[in-house]
């Protein structure tokens, strides 16, 4: 395998410094889905833990480093999942955190973020514009910018996700990884190629938020005007030129599914796995959804990455009745 930015020996060493409440998630089948899927399917649950997402473990990286650079203060753009991690881990470290977001994000994201102790500045514009205002908020405050999927550390501390994947006592031949920025799909695939290059590395991106998976099929960097999904999570529009270059080289496949195969994912996880998740969780149980004989008599494992999410507007998803089953 060509190398990444990535490297594997950093990745065992951030599981010293990220707190062990994000290490070792669970990993287990789960047979209720299985009848509806027709594959064997496992979770990989990264939502049991204070900020309910995978995000803290790169959070945890980049605020021990910059402790130990003597840092006081950081700033961030967020769609709400990155913020709260942000907030919890530099509290907990003593640095003044700063969030940007979209007035426009969940409610629920935003009162956490707040509840957190972090300074918490909207935009009103989507997340691309909250990237530019906490890229001006970095220059004229003199403090250091983390970049979701940009900044190694956050790559990283989520492909500890991959070593738990690959240490893992039950054999499994796909993995099924939301993809948005890229930090997530590029730190988990990096570990497989590496460790266990047998396993199909497969990312899945909402077809009202296709950039990242444009670019990949088109190994180069596509733009998208706006976004249109449920997803707030993975909604991206300008993929980063370095990440798309990693994740060139660790994913198999990336794939487009359609909102109603999003919340048709939620709706099964909800009443075979007892699982609240947010819009981009379910990305994975969408993917199968809508590609059952590509799954057909597999073993995969879906990567349940978040569960913050709005109460009221998850009710309306998860209560309406479905037009049809994606087939």
């Amino acid at each position: 395998m060509q190398e990444t930015r990535l490297d594997t020996d950093r990745i065992r060493a951030a599981r010293r410094v990220i707190d062990p409440i994000f290490l070792d998630t669970p990993l287990y089948r789960c047979e209720g889905l299985e009848p509806e899927l027709g594959c064997s399917v496992s979770v990989k649950l990264e939502t049991a833990n204070p900020v309910r997402s995978f995000k803290a473990r790169g959070t945890e990286v980049v605020t021990s480093l910059l402790v130990d650079q003597g840092s006081r203060a950081v700033v961030c753009a967020s769609a709400g999942n990155l913020g709260q991690a942000l907030a919890w881990s530099g509290r907990g470290r003593g640095l003044d955190v700063t969030v940007v977001a979209s007035r426009f994000a969940p409610a629920a994201k935003l009162a956490r973020i707040r509840a957190l102790d972090a300074e918490l500045e909207l935009v009103d514009g989507d997340f691309e514009m909250a990237r530019e205002r906490a890229a001006a908020v970095a220059r004229y405050e003199g403090i250091r910018l983390v970049e979701d999927s940009l900044d190694l550390e956050t790559c990283e501390g989520a492909a500890t996700i991959g070593l738990e994947l690959v240490e893992s006592v039950t054999p499994f031949d796909a993995v099924l990884i939301a993809l948005g920025g890229g930090a997530l799909a590029t730190g988990v695939g990096h570990v497989l190629k590496a460790l266990a290059p047998e396993v199909e590395v497969i990312c899945v991106q909402p077809l009202g938020a296709p950039a990242m998976t444009h670019s990949w099929h088109q190994r180069r960097v596509v733009t998208t005007d706006s976004t249109d999904t449920i997803a707030d999570g993975v909604a991206g529009r300008r993929p980063i030129p370095a990440v798309l270059d990693d994740l060139l080289l660790v994913a198999d496949d990336a794939v487009l599914v359609r909102e109603a195969s999003i919340i048709a994912g939620m709706r099964m996880l909800l009443d075979h796995a007892g699982l609240v998740v947010e819009p981009s969780a379910a990305l994975g149980i969408a993917a199968i959804l809508e590609d059952r004989d590509r799954f057909a008599g597999r073993h995969v494992v879906t990567i349940v990455c978040g569960s913050n999410v709005d109460a009221d507007a998850y009710r309306r998803w998860v209560d309406a009745t479905p037009a049809h089953q994606p087939r």
